[in-house]
This record gives structure tokens, sequence and C-alpha cells, in this order.
């Protein structure tokens, strides 16, 4: 299923499921790793553009934009793209938001994109 419209509270996102079946010589993991971060979260060329956004954010992802699924025991795996995504370490509480920034971006339209993306976790969280 290609570009399925899902509405949430705070944001629409245009959601597609891929599905394939490994070559022989080819492993979960190893597709999993190619797969992951997925290009529409880094850029492209992906490498150059994971390289870049190291240099430029001010801390790590750790696990925004990865991957979150499972590798079942029938063979098959499914995962997901991990944003929206609340991580609790400790006694704290982590998210991550961000926006896709190209050529034609405006600026104060991806900042006011990031605050909509944020704003149901912080409700969420009773923040907001």
């Amino acid at each position: 299923e290609l570009l399925k419209l899902e509405r949430y509270a705070q944001v629409f996102h245009l959601v597609s499921t891929i599905e394939g079946t490994l070559r022989g010589e080819i492993d979960h993991i190893t597709a999993l790793r190619a797969c992951f971060p997925g290009g529409s979260i880094t850029g492209a060329p992906k490498k150059r553009a994971r390289e870049i956004i190291a240099e430029l954010e001010s801390c790590p992802r750790g696990l925004y934009t990865g991957a979150i699924g499972c590798f079942g025991f029938n063979g098959e795996s499914r995962f997901n793209i991990a944003i929206r995504t609340l991580v609790a370490e400790a006694d704290e509480l982590h998210f991550h938001v961000g926006a896709g920034i190209v050529a034609d971006s405006i600026p104060a339209k991806e900042w006011e994109e990031t605050l909509h993306k944020a704003a149901g976790i912080l409700q969420a969280c009773g923040v907001i």
C-alpha cells in the first residue's frame, strides 16, 4: 500500500508499506541495515547526508529515526521508522522532532512543523 494518509491528533502522515522477499544470500539484519535510517529521514546520498547530520546536530539521535520492530520466528520481519517516540532513561524522558529541509524550505514554516509534531507528545505528558 502506497501513500496512505493517516490522521493523528496534531499531524498527518503519508504511510507506505513495502514488502519483499530476500535473496538467499541476504539475511534480515543485512536488509535492516540497508533500509534504516530511511532515505526520507536522512536525505541523499544517504552516507554523506548522515555525515552532515552528525556534524550539525548538537546531540545524538539515539533511537529517533532508527528502527522499531521485530524479527519473526516465521522468517518475516516488520519494522517502522522511530518517530514520535518517547524514550525513558533513568528518571528522564526524551524525544526528538524534526522537519525535512530542502532547497526551497521556508525556515519559519519548518520550525512551525516541528512544533506541531512535538505537540502530541507534550500534550500526552501534560506539558501543554
